[in-house]
C-alpha cells in the first residue's frame, strides 16, 4: 500500500497533462500549473507531516505524507532537465540544471536518450530492488518452519 501511494504521488503532479491536451490546447507550458509548483507539494507534505506527528492512528497520515513525498521526487526529478518554477507563485522564473539538446525527432527521443533518463531509471531499479528484498524477507518470515530429517 505504501508503495502504491509513492508511484501515484510521484505520477501526481502530471495528471495536469489531461488539462495541458484536452483544455488548454498545449498554450502554457505545463511545468507552470500549480500541480508543478514545489510550494503546493512543501506545504502539503509539512501539513501532513504535522497531522503524522499528532494522530494516534498514523496510517492515513503516513500514506498521505508518502504520497506528498513522492510529488516532492518527481519535482526533484523533474528539475534536472525540465524547467521547474521554485519559487512560483512568487517568482516567474524557471529552474534547470540542464538542458537538454534537441537533436532527434520525435522530440521525446532527446529526452529518452537524454542521460538524465538514466537518473530516473536509476530511482525507479532501487525502488524496485528495495520491495523485492522486503518481499523477500517478509515470505521468508511468513514460512512455517520445517523439522530437520
Amino acid at each position: 500500500m505504501v508503495i502504491l501511494f509513492g508511484v501515484v504521488g510521484a505520477l501526481a503532479p502530471d495528471f495536469d497533462m489531461s488539462y495541458f491536451y484536452l483544455v488548454d490546447h498545449r498554450q502554457t507550458h505545463h511545468h507552470r500549473y500549480v500541480t508543478h509548483w514545489p510550494l503546493l507539494w512543501l506545504v502539503l507534505s509539512a501539513a501532513f507531516a504535522l497531522w503524522l506527528r499528532n494522530v494516534r492512528a498514523p496510517t492515513a497520515a503516513f500514506l498521505s505524507l508518502v504520497f506528498c513525498l513522492g510529488g516532492v521526487l518527481h519535482l526533484m526529478l523533474d528539475t534536472l532537465v525540465g524547467d521547474i518554477w521554485w519559487f512560483a507563485p512568487f517568482v516567474d522564473r524557471p529552474y534547470a540544471l540542464f538542458k537538454v539538446p534537441a537533436v532527434f525527432k520525435p522530440w521525446w527521443l532527446n529526452f529518452l536518450l537524454h542521460w538524465s533518463f538514466a537518473a530516473e531509471l536509476a530511482v525507479s531499479t532501487w525502488a524496485m530492488l528495495l520491495y523485492r528484498r522486503r518481499s523477500n524477507a517478509s515470505l521468508r518470515l511468513r514460512r512455517p518452519c520445517r523439522a530437520a530429517d
